[in-house]
């Protein structure tokens, strides 16, 4: 995404204050324009069949649909439109719920607003985009051994991916940016650019949240 693009975003949360306070917040932002605010998941849908929308803000916990039922209709009906969540929440269960229903990033609401402008931007051009706190429990989550089945996960070369690609994957799928992967293999951006290209073509992901699910179901973030 160019500086000059700018991004439409609704913003979701059942609480007005909060609502009012980011729809002010982001309204400060050069390159986001708030085309719209709902109390819901329902109300965020609504908004969607009558204006054009990049980004939802999305909050989990809500009355009438919450956000993760929210999230997954967006995704299916919507799929052009990026979902990232800004939640009071950040246990296991409520991150793996969003991310698995189709959520491009997830932040808590004790992210100042250089972090939040950060994270739309991020997801604007088809990255994933977690904070700090978020990104340490995805890890831990994916690497926590299985209680009733302990012997490892191997990886057996599922949709014809090469061990590089299957590493970049699990680096993604640790929340890596493209520079740190780059780093961590000492390998190119350009040429992490092409492992990328190449492993979404064979999975069929369309985003950096697809690579993540991906690597969830598939295991490679338990190969050393």
């Amino acid at each position: 995404m160019s500086a000059a693009t700018v991004m439409r975003v609704i913003v979701v949360d059942d609480q007005q204050i909060i609502r009012e306070g980011l729809v002010a917040l982001l309204g400060l932002l050069d390159d986001v324009e708030v085309v719209g605010a709902a109390g819901d998941g329902e109300g965020a849908l609504r908004l969607l069949e009558e204006t054009s929308a990049d980004i939802v803000l999305m909050d989990l916990r809500m009355p009438v649909m919450d956000g993760v039922e929210a999230t997954e209709r967006i995704t299916r009906q919507h799929p052009q439109v990026a979902v990232l969540v800004l939640t009071t929440y950040a246990d296991d269960e409520s991150i793996i719920a969003a991310l698995r229903a189709g959520a491009r990033g997830y932040l808590t609401k004790d992210a100042g607003r250089s972090e939040i402008a950060a994270a739309l931007r991020a997801t604007a051009s088809g990255q994933s985009a977690f904070d700090a706190a978020i990104s340490q429990r995805l890890v831990a989550a994916m690497l926590r051994p299985d209680p009733v089945n302990a012997a490892p996960v191997r990886w057996s070369n599922p949709d014809g991916l090469t061990p590089r690609e299957a590493e970049v994957l699990r680096l993604i799928a640790q929340g890596m940016s493209n520079q740190q992967i780059a780093a961590s293999l000492f390998i190119g951006e350009s040429t992490v650019k092409t492992h990328i290209n190449n492993a979404f073509s064979k999975i069929g992901a369309r985003s950096r949240s697809d690579a993540m699910r991906y690597a969830f179901r598939h295991g490679l973030v338990q190969e050393a």
